[in-house]
């Protein structure tokens, strides 16, 4: 039976302090790339423990321009996952090289270093890892073969800003690591991203190439004693971040431990609540590492559940509870399909997950009472009473 009471699927977390440096900064009379992303940059470096952090427009812009700084083009080939957001793959073909998927761990959702390990070929250049879910690939598993076969290594952290893997951030494991700021990422500043490298030249190329390949930005320009004068050294891109948005994440990472707390204790309260349910369950998480927790996936087996996925999505629905699908597998969607021949089946772990899994309400912004709603309809849905 529909509630009127409808619990939304990841509500961006934001509270006064994002508010009132948002007007502060409409006040300044800077808007664009200036004062505040220089100092979310340092920030989010800090935080992360990373030497560099470029701050984008998205997440697609950050990976986009870590394969350009690669040297990465037509002829080349870059291995990933199929079980990912469509930008991870999009970037590639952009470069005019080559997307070549390798199946997932069933127990992880990330990236199976066997199977990438068979897919590469004498034209492959890089690797992008996805912390899927916001659960920290193994990178290590992955470091003998980017040696091995002289790979770049990009990982895909849109999920996972929090994560740790073997006592390490996410954002120092790679060459290069992106990170999404989207209106539902664990940090928002409703667009954009970040993109963290060890490399002090990179960053700078990177940073020229975010902003049409000039090589002095605005504020650098029109500040107090600035010089109007630039030079265009590279075909750059519009993929530079704003002071508006930079005042947003500012003030959002300064919370960003608070909220990871808040959402785990959401997960517990569901894992607790869902433990007697026939769910497929992915492995735990190993000692020392952290889960970003920025999904809550279930599993949905119809020969266990009694009901497919998609039975119990549009039931929760019907009821006034938000869910979302991450992610119907990306070798399926019809471009992928047609420009390169993929097929149902090629990967089958990837295409077992992603017919059934089923993420849950899951923001430091729900309520108790909220939280509440969804696991009295997701039992009742799936036939427990509570």
């Amino acid at each position: 039976m529909a509630s009127a009471a409808f619990v939304p699927f990841a509500p961006p977390a934001i509270g006064p302090e994002e508010i009132r440096e948002v007007t502060s900064a409409l006040e300044s009379g800077w808007l664009s790339t200036g004062p505040r992303v220089r100092r979310f940059e340092q920030a989010f470096a800090e935080y992360v423990g990373a030497p560099h952090a470029v701050a984008l427009n998205s997440c697609t812009a950050a990976l986009h321009l870590s394969l350009v700084a690669s040297g990465i083009g037509p002829g080349d080939e870059v291995v990933t996952t199929p079980l990912t957001f469509c930008a991870t793959a999009n970037v590639v073909v952009h470069t005019g090289a080559t997307p070549v998927f390798a199946d997932v761990d069933r127990a992880t959702g990330n990236l199976d270093p066997a199977a990438a390990a068979a897919a590469i070929t004498p034209r492959t250049r890089a690797v992008i890892l996805v912390h899927y879910a916001g659960r920290p690939v193994d990178v290590e598993a992955f470091a003998p073969l980017a040696l091995r076969h002289g790979l770049v290594t990009v990982e895909d952290a849109a999920h996972c800003i929090e994560g740790i893997r073997g006592g390490r951030k996410i954002g120092t494991t790679a060459d290069f690591t992106a990170f999404s700021f989207y209106a539902t990422k664990n940090l928002t500043t409703g667009e954009g991203g970040m993109l963290t490298t060890a490399s002090s030249s990179v960053a700078d190329q990177i940073r020229t190439a975010s902003l049409h390949g000039m090589s002095r930005d605005g504020w650098t320009r029109y500040e107090h004693g600035g010089s109007s004068r630039y030079d265009v050294v590279m075909a750059g891109f519009k993929y530079n971040m704003s002071d508006v948005q930079a005042a947003i994440g500012l003030h959002q990472l300064a919370t960003i431990e608070a909220r990871l707390d808040r959402r785990n204790a959401i997960c517990a309260r569901y894992d607790e609540a869902f433990a007697d349910l026939p769910l497929v369950s992915f492995a735990p998480v190993p000692a020392g590492d952290r889960h970003a927790r920025h999904l809550y996936p279930v599993l949905i087996d119809a020969e266990r559940c009694g009901r497919t996925r998609d039975d119990v999505e549009q039931a929760l629905a019907a009821d006034g509870i938000a869910t979302s699908v991450h992610f119907r597998a990306l070798h399926l969607h019809r471009f992928y399909r047609e420009r390169y021949g993929f097929e149902p089946g090629r990967f089958p772990h990837a295409e077992y997950l992603a017919d059934r899994v089923l993420s849950l309400p899951l923001s430091a912004r729900l309520t108790d009472e909220q939280i509440g709603r969804v696991v009295d309809a997701f039992r009742r849905v799936m036939g427990q009473a509570s």
